[in-house]
C-alpha cells in the first residue's frame, strides 16, 4: 500500500476517532444532565414524604392521606423508570467508550505502520546512497589505477 493511501487511511482514522471521541463526552454530559434530574426527583419524593408525615401527625383525612400516598406511589413509579433510564445512560456511556478506545488504537496502530514504512524506507534509501558511494569510489579508484600505469 503506498504512502499516500496509509496517509489517507490515518487521517480517516484519526476523524472516527474524533467524532467517537466527541459522541463519549456528549454521552457522558447527557448522563450527568439525567442523573442531576433524577436527584432532584428523589429530593422532591423525600420532601414530600415528609410533608405527608407532618400532615399526619397534625390529622390527615382518609381523602387526603389516600391522594398523597397515589402521588408518592406515582413518584416512586417515575423514579424507577428514571433508574432505569439511567442505567441505560451508563450503558451507553460504555459503548461510547468502549468504540472510542477502538478507534484510537487503529489510529495508533496506523500511526505506528506509517512510522514503521517510513523508517524502512529511510534506512533502504541510506543503503542505496551508501552503495552508490562505494561504487563512485571504486570506480574513481579504478581510473586513477588507470591514469597511473
Amino acid at each position: 500500500m503506498s504512502y499516500n493511501a496509509m496517509a489517507l487511511l490515518l487521517k480517516q482514522a484519526k476523524f472516527l476517532e474524533h467524532k467517537a471521541h466527541l459522541a463519549l463526552v456528549l454521552a457522558q454530559q447527557e448522563s450527568r444532565g439525567y442523573c442531576a434530574q433524577l436527584e432532584q426527583i428523589e429530593q422532591y419524593r423525600l420532601d414530600y414524604s415528609r410533608q405527608m408525615t407532618e400532615r399526619g401527625t397534625q390529622g390527615l383525612s382518609a381523602n387526603s392521606f389516600s391522594y398523597l400516598n397515589r402521588f408518592i406511589f406515582q413518584l416512586d413509579e417515575t423514579l424507577a423508570k428514571q433508574r432505569q433510564a439511567a442505567i441505560n445512560f451508563e450503558d451507553n456511556i460504555e459503548r461510547c467508550q468502549e468504540y472510542w478506545q477502538q478507534c484510537r488504537q487503529e489510529t495508533r496502530s496506523l500511526d505506528w505502520l506509517i512510522k514503521k514504512r517510513q523508517k524502512y524506507a529511510k534506512i533502504h534509501a541510506e543503503k542505496l546512497e551508501q552503495k552508490q558511494m562505494d561504487e563512485f569510489a571504486a570506480l574513481s579508484f579504478i581510473r586513477q589505477q588507470r591514469s597511473l600505469y
